[in-house]
């Protein structure tokens, strides 16, 4: 398979190629999707928890979790 980038990625192709990180301007795609593929996997998994938690009943309102957050972040109400 042969894939043409658009020129916009060009520089960040040949930035991360002149690391010297990788031994080919193919090996920097390639590794680009392997992190997109792992991206979409964590986000998968994330809400697929999501929704077990909701079934679950593991849930809170909106207002338990901004105050959870604000508390988290030592914010107050008017933050």
């Amino acid at each position: 398979m042969q894939i043409e980038l658009p020129s916009e990625f060009e520089p960040l192709v040949e930035q991360e190629f002149a690391t010297g990180q990788y031994a080919s301007r193919v090996e920097v795609v390639v590794q680009a999707l392997r992190w997109l593929r792992e991206e979409r996997q964590k986000a998968t998994m994330g809400i697929k928890q999501g929704l077990d938690d909701v079934t679950a009943g593991r849930t809170q309102s909106v207002t338990e979790a901004f105050a959870d957050i604000r508390k988290e972040f030592r914010a107050s109400e008017t933050e």
